[in-house]
């Protein structure tokens, strides 16, 4: 339940903060106040997309929070746990639109994506417009208010799940039947694996043979430069080592006239010893290294054979290796194809045999619910005006069983305005006063189903007055008995039945305009019911009428 609002700059409202309890709640106010700004705001807050024309003339940002109470919603406490977004207190959230156009959602104070924002939002209240007969004639909007009628959101998430799976698998083993018809892709992949592997690639040994071909190719210059230092540092006379030796000795004698000179000789000792091993390692690699052409033509040869293979792939050489992987993979699925297709069309053959029967399960679970729902609106006709109205809901497997993602059904909704004419398809016979009626009685009893807790409705009583918009009033306190319901109404008669009253008010300034919410007292209320029923001008006689009015539908 929706238990609190905080609005600042948002549109034409500067600040505005209200507690909402359970019940029904009337918002009012003269044409063009600002009343659908309230529900503007609960959009955005729920996760409607925003623009820079969402925030207040003059201000930097736009910010909407709204608190719900979640201690009878046990499935919306579960989701909120798998999200790692519960908190102990009641559920906050919370949208910041800038006047660049962005915005930041946030759910119990931490920051989510707008998407995770509209999923809570749509778990948590029901919106019912005043424009929703006009996508009532859609054939898939017929069927979604018969499913969500009929609490068939199970069934249509299985059938949903398994037509999904159905495709992809009826998809590859199309795939499968066409490679089957065209075996010479299959003999190019032998030849192009065979040719790889007769190379025996690795990226190791690539490397290896790139180091390999730069030491033959330069095997003279190596063997004359290191054996140029060799001699340098112990073979040809003077040699280092020779030099190195005569210097210790020197210095061993004249240590001992000043032992200072002491460290002076451990790092030539220390040398000595670096240098003859330098000289060590110089003579074990001039033994290892040798002139090789017939080597180095063998690498060149093979090297150039693997640079024209990668051309040939179009890729680098390092990546040989990984696509030799991926040719023997793609062979692999050609040798098993005729294991593949037969297990394949096995697995299509059960899928589809599980989701025919869900499918089945779905149709008579509409069958019933297309029933009662007719029977139920037929009866809401005659309260809303329209007596001898018939209301019926049709439901049509179609002949092909084609499989979709929402089953094999035709649903229909049909009308007959007036006693002993036969139905008729609801787009061709009723006119817009009839299709708002309609929508008005569907979404009045669908709403007794609903197990979203907080309802709104957004002028739904549109078009009808007198004893019918009573009858409306009285349905929607009747939804206000069982949890929250707030209604946005033009309609004294509906308003009166509200256990709360909410205003929306207009103030004009020099440079700016206004829009103000409060919450209504009693002697408050009886006086905006009494200009709704008679205009600007409040006189005693409509201050009496709307205080019996509330008297009435208060008892």
């Amino acid at each position: 339940m929706l238990t609190h609002i905080q609005i600042k700059n948002f549109a034409i409202i500067d600040q505005s903060e209200l507690e909402l309890g359970s019940g029904m709640t009337a918002l009012t106010g003269e044409t063009g106040a600002g009343k659908s700004i309230l529900l503007d705001a609960l959009g955005m807050v729920l996760g409607d997309r925003a623009d820079s024309g969402s925030v207040r003339h003059g201000a930097a940002r736009a910010e909407i929070s709204a608190s719900f109470d979640l201690h009878s919603l046990e499935r919306v406490q579960n989701w909120l746990c798998e999200q790692e977004l519960d908190d102990e207190q009641d559920c906050i959230l919370r949208r910041v639109i800038g006047k660049d156009g962005r915005s930041k959602a946030f759910i119990n104070a931490r920051p989510v994506p707008l998407q995770t924002l509209r999923k809570l939002g749509e778990q948590l209240i029901d919106l019912h417009g005043q424009h929703e007969h006009q996508s009532l004639t859609k054939k898939e909007v017929q069927r979604q208010l018969l499913d969500d009628y009929a609490n068939n959101d199970t069934l249509l998430k299985r059938v949903a799940n398994e037509y999904q799976l159905w495709k992809q698998l009826n998809d590859r083993l199309q795939r499968l039947h066409h490679k089957n018809g065209s075996r010479n892709e299959a003999e190019l992949l032998r030849y192009q694996v065979e040719e790889l592997e007769a190379l025996e690639l690795s990226v190791e040994n690539l490397q290896q043979l790139d180091e390999e071909h730069r030491r033959l190719s330069h095997a003279e210059q190596l063997i004359n430069s290191c054996q140029s230092l060799l001699d340098q540092l112990y073979e040809t006379e003077p040699s280092i080592h020779t030099q190195l030796s005569h210097g210790i000795s020197e210095l061993d004698g004249l240590s001992k006239l000043d032992s200072d000179l002491q460290p002076t000789i451990e790092l030539l000792n220390n040398a000595l010893i670096q240098n003859d091993e330098a000289a060590t390692a110089l003579r074990d690699y001039l033994s290892g290294i040798e002139l090789d052409p017939n080597r180095l033509a063998w690498i060149e040869e093979r090297l150039t054979t693997v640079q024209d293979l990668a051309r040939k792939h179009h890729i680098n050489a390092e990546q040989l290796p990984q696509r030799l992987t991926d040719l023997q993979q793609r062979l692999g699925e050609w040798d098993d194809l005729e294991h593949n297709l037969a297990a394949l069309q096995q697995q299509l053959a059960e899928l589809e045999t599980q989701y025919r029967h869900h499918a089945q399960q779905l149709h008579e679970a509409r069958c019933k619910a297309a029933k009662r729902l007719g029977t139920a609106v037929s009866a809401s006709l005659a309260e809303l005006g329209m007596p001898g109205g018939r209301f019926e809901v049709e439901v049509i497997e179609l002949e092909n069983r084609h499989f979709s993602s929402h089953g094999f059904d035709d649903v229909s909704y049909k009308v007959s305005a007036n006693p002993g004419q036969p139905t008729k398809p609801l787009q061709k016979v009723a006119s817009g006063g009839e299709l708002s009626r309609i929508s008005l009685a569907i979404q009045m009893i669908s709403s007794q189903k609903a197990s979203i807790p907080t309802l709104i409705f957004d002028e739904v009583d549109s078009g009808i007055g007198g004893g019918v918009a009573e009858t409306v009033g009285g349905q929607l306190r009747a939804l206000g008995e069982r949890g929250q319901v707030l209604c946005v109404t033009h309609l004294p008669q509906v308003a009166a039945q509200a256990h709360h009253h909410l205003k929306v008010s207009k103030v004009l300034g020099n440079r700016s305009t206004l829009a103000t919410v409060e919450e209504l007292t009693a002697e408050q209320r009886v006086e905006e019911i009494a200009r709704m029923l008679g205009g600007s001008e409040i006189t005693a006689q409509s201050l009496a009428h709307a205080t019996e009015m509330i008297n009435l539908t208060q008892t």
